[in-house]
């Protein structure tokens, strides 16, 4: 099961599919300091590019077709009928508020479609029910008759679907040969917290439940045809009868998921034994926070690296004299016939873009939904935001391509700034931390202000005023967040060159000497840790005896 997960996911990234390699975390609408609703979600594949998708309201003719096309690999799946109106996507979110997240956890690879005639895969899903949904249980409807109607392509799949009053969590795997897929959902508790990452979480569910379960009317039945289930119905999960759960899965997935949760809850700490494959008793799906979570609560959660647990890559010999917490694939390795791992955490050099949502109840809807939007790794990346009425896409998250460096894209500067930081992580995080804040910071604090003026408009019925606001915000964010970046990046390969760190003046210039030269710069070295290892491996060899 190890080399299987290890396997799927190294040739997973290869081919630039997002299958286990995705975050989502979730909050409710009383778990949360200001009361939005939140879910988060970082898209990771070594492959995929960190621009932002949009597509336009429409009103289509009688028999108007939409195309399918996969998401991870272009490829041309059909088409299905357009209805007579479809909605606002900015992302992953529309104008009524509803937010969509996944994750991929690929489950029984005999329920992979066989069918050849499935045209609906897990991306798709997503747009079109955005495309087509008001509600988080509007959306459900969507994505559960879609994948009935026209078959479903994809793998096992947790999707977070929010809407400005609820979240849900629905885990969803298709039936092989059988047409359609089967599925269950969940809705997350108002004061709850919920996470997946790559792994089916929905086990045991009170099936009598109508208001906050909902599952596929075959659910059971299907499992127990196979010969996967044979108990009572209360005891069937979807998760373990649909799901694999060995250690590298805990390890690699739902460490994510508990990192998050133990931040908010620190009872939660108890199911590290969990993670790490010493009990089988597994997490609960959600857990009520000891105390609110705030927006830069969820948006920093996105940036962990397992900081304060047994798993802090900062500490661990792979971190290196720079405490650097990434580890490049692939995730596992062999030593004396014994397999390990590299830790997978949450913020990760991989990720195209990721976001946080706010859904909020007391706005109208064109400025209640707020896409914080980021790309590249989501410890560096900084989140913009853009109102869910966005109809102009700001130049900086269209420029560039994964093959064409950019020096007006966003995800090109972002990473230009992180691969400085991978490599000398503990003496520039700081610098980048200092841009990076100043910049969030800003940006969060000025909602209150933009909100206040926008509501009153979309209240009277003047969207087009506020839709070239939002735009018009929009497109200077992007371009204020993009050009600092280049300047920090420019900053960071003059401050760092070569191995020294440029002295400077109290107000952040670099220092010259008396005559006007550059000053002697400082050499930082390693850190003792590593001074010591280096003796410990070569013994005499760099005595000066």
């Amino acid at each position: 099961m190890e080399k299987r997960f290890f396997a799927l996911l190294g040739a997973a990234a290869f081919a630039g599919i997002s299958a286990f390699a995705c975050t989502n975390f979730i909050a409710g609408k009383k778990a949360t300091t200001d009361g939005s609703v939140m879910i988060t979600y970082a898209a990771d594949s070594h492959t995929l590019f960190g621009n932002l998708t949009h597509t336009p309201a429409a009103v289509h003719k009688e028999g108007a077709m939409r195309k399918v096309t996969e998401w991870d690999t272009g490829k041309p799946l059909g088409e299905i009928p357009q209805p007579r109106e479809t909605f606002n996507v900015v992302g992953n979110m529309n104008e009524y508020q509803v937010a969509i997240g996944e994750t991929t956890w690929g489950g029984r690879e005999e329920l992979r479609d066989t069918t050849g005639n499935s045209i609906i895969d897990y991306g798709s899903l997503i747009q079109i029910a955005l495309e087509r949904s008001k509600s988080a249980p509007e959306a459900i409807d969507v994505m559960t008759s879609l994948v009935a109607e026209y078959g479903y392509a994809s793998e096992g799949e947790s999707f977070s679907i929010a809407d400005k009053n609820e979240v849900w969590v629905m885990d969803m795997i298709g039936k092989g040969a059988e047409k359609g897929a089967v599925w269950v959902a969940v809705r997350i508790p108002d004061d709850a917290i919920c996470a997946h990452a790559n792994e089916p979480r929905i086990r045991q569910v009170d099936l009598k439940d109508k208001k906050n379960v909902r599952y596929a009317k075959d659910m059971i039945e299907f499992a127990r045809k196979r010969g996967w289930f044979s108990g009572k119905d209360s005891e069937f999960s979807f998760a373990d009868v649909y799901g694999f759960h060995d250690v590298a899965t805990r390890r690699g997935c739902d460490g994510r998921a508990w990192a998050f949760m133990r931040r908010f809850a620190p009872s939660f700490d108890k199911y590290y034994s969990w993670v790490i494959g010493e009990s089988d008793t597994p997490m609960p799906l959600y857990v009520v926070p000891e105390r609110k979570v705030s927006l830069k609560d969820m948006q920093e959660s996105m940036r962990d690296h397992y900081e304060g647990t047994p798993l802090a890559m900062t500490d661990d010999i792979g971190a290196g004299p720079y405490h650097v917490p990434y580890r490049w694939r692939p995730m596992e390795y062999e030593v004396d016939g014994k397999k390990y791992c590299m830790e997978r955490a949450t913020a990760t050099q991989q990720t195209g873009w990721s976001f946080v949502s706010q859904s909020r109840d007391w706005l109208p809807d064109t400025v209640g939904g707020i896409y914080w939007f980021g790309t590249d790794d989501t410890n560096t990346c900084v989140y913009m935001p853009l109102y869910c009425c966005l109809t102009e896409v700001p130049e900086q998250f269209t420029v560039g391509s994964l093959y064409d460096f950019d020096m007006n894209s966003n995800f090109w500067m972002n990473n230009w700034v992180a691969n400085q930081a991978y490599y000398r992580y503990d003496q520039m995080i700081p610098d980048v931390r200092k841009v990076q804040n100043g910049l969030e910071d800003k940006y969060r604090g000025s909602r209150a202000e933009s909100d206040a003026a926008l509501a009153p408009l979309a209240e009277a019925g003047f969207r087009g005023e506020v839709t070239t606001e939002a735009n018009r915000q929009a497109a200077a964010i992007a371009k204020e967040a993009t050009d600092s970046y280049r300047a920090l990046a420019e900053y960071l390969l003059v401050k760092f060159l070569d191995g020294n760190v440029k002295k400077q003046n109290d107000d952040g210039s670099f220092k010259n000497n008396e005559y006007g030269l550059p000053a002697y710069p400082n050499f930082p070295g390693y850190d003792k840790k590593y001074y010591e290892n280096i003796v410990k491996e070569t013994g005499d060899h760099f005595l000066l005896k």
